[in-house]
């Protein structure tokens, strides 16, 4: 809006670069531009103010679409004046001299005109236009409309105006169609995020069965581990019980040796006390033959008790036995010969022995 000061016989007025200044006297214009500053008497000059810049007009269009479903259209229009002469001949822009606002309403009224002339040609399209497709393709398709439309209008080139651009900002339904159209997809997503957390349980499923494999798996190597375990314990237990045996061999002949130098260190005190009586010589003999039986006595018993011992232990174990006692007795051994008939038996020994343990070992 332009300033206007008054003065006691003239007037001054200063307008902005925007706007386009028609001044007029006699009904001829004197003075047209944009931006001008001049000085004019109020009572035979006549003043019109036309906006070139580039204005934008929001418009909402209702209607109604092929399948009969109303719709709403809402957008932005920017126009420019490009021949503020021609424009002011067909729209009155004329402004109040005092004030310097328009006499009337002349951009309500240029909007007004645009706004029917654009929401024809969006009726033309959805009138034609079913709702799912409006609603798709829709405000893409109406600016077309819109702007071809305005081009090809000889009608706004007349009015000397330009069609800058075309907005729109949303095509909506009403509220219960929409949430009608929304139903499908929002039951779509819905089965979306059910499947998805089916497939998220399943794999929980299945981590969990995993995770209940590699238990069993290390449930069952640590049985096997401890199988072993027990087949070793077992194997030192009866190796201790061989070495045990063996000990008390040697402490039962020890025994016996000793006894049997007792005896005889008795007998010869008898004897040395009997000074070479008769008598003394009997009982001499008699403690002799006392202490050969006890002697005899206690070797069976520990024969006993060896042979007992071994007669629990596989062959292949009495074979080693048997090999080291031999061992003991000989000094020398220069030659060694084992014939096949000797070690097939103790190879079927050793073979049918590992068999038994194997079997044993298992079965506990």
């Amino acid at each position: 809006m332009s300033e206007i000061r008054r003065f006691p016989i003239l007037r001054h007025l200063r307008s902005e670069p925007s706007t386009h200044l028609l001044v007029y006297r006699n009904g001829e214009i004197r003075r047209s531009g944009p931006g001008l500053n001049l000085w004019f008497l109020p009572m035979s000059t006549g003043i019109a103010e036309i906006p070139i810049d580039d204005r934008e007009m929001q418009f909402v269009f209702h209607g109604r679409s092929a399948d009969f479903q109303d719709v709403t259209i809402q957008g932005v229009i920017t126009y420019r004046v490009t021949d503020p002469i021609t424009l002011a001949s067909r729209v009155d822009f004329t402004i109040d001299l005092a004030t310097g606002a328009y006499s009337k309403q002349p951009i309500q009224q240029l909007e007004l005109l645009i706004s029917q002339l654009a929401q024809q040609f969006a009726w033309d399209y959805l009138s034609v236009t079913p709702i799912r497709e409006s609603l798709t393709h829709g405000p893409d398709r109406i600016r077309h409309r819109i702007t071809d439309g305005v081009h090809a209008d000889s009608g706004f080139d007349d009015m000397g105006l330009a069609l800058v651009s075309v907005r729109i900002a949303a095509v909506q339904p009403t509220a219960d169609l929409e949430r009608a159209l929304e139903a499908p997809m929002r039951e779509k997503i819905q089965q979306e995020a059910d499947l998805a957390g089916f497939e998220r349980r399943a794999a929980a499923v299945e981590n969990e069965r995993a995770i209940q494999e590699n238990e069993l798996k290390n449930k069952i190597e640590l049985a096997r581990q401890e199988e072993t375990l027990i087949a070793q314990i077992g194997q030192n237990t009866r190796h201790q019980a061989r070495e045990e045996a063996e000990a008390d061999r040697v402490r039962a002949e020890s025994l016996a040796a000793q006894s049997r130098i007792e005896a005889d260190a008795d007998a010869t005190q008898i004897r040395v006390r009997a000074g070479g009586n008769a008598e003394g010589s009997r009982l001499a003999g008699e403690a002799e033959a006392q202490n050969l039986r006890l002697l005899e006595e206690t070797q069976v018993a520990a024969e006993k008790e060896r042979m007992a011992t071994y007669r629990d232990l596989p062959p292949h174990v009495l074979f080693g036995l048997a090999a080291r006692e031999l061992a003991k007795k000989l000094e020398r051994i220069d030659h060694l010969n084992l014939a096949p008939e000797i070690l097939s038996p103790l190879i079927a020994s050793l073979v049918q022995a590992g068999t038994d343990h194997l079997a044993e070992t298992r079965a506990q």
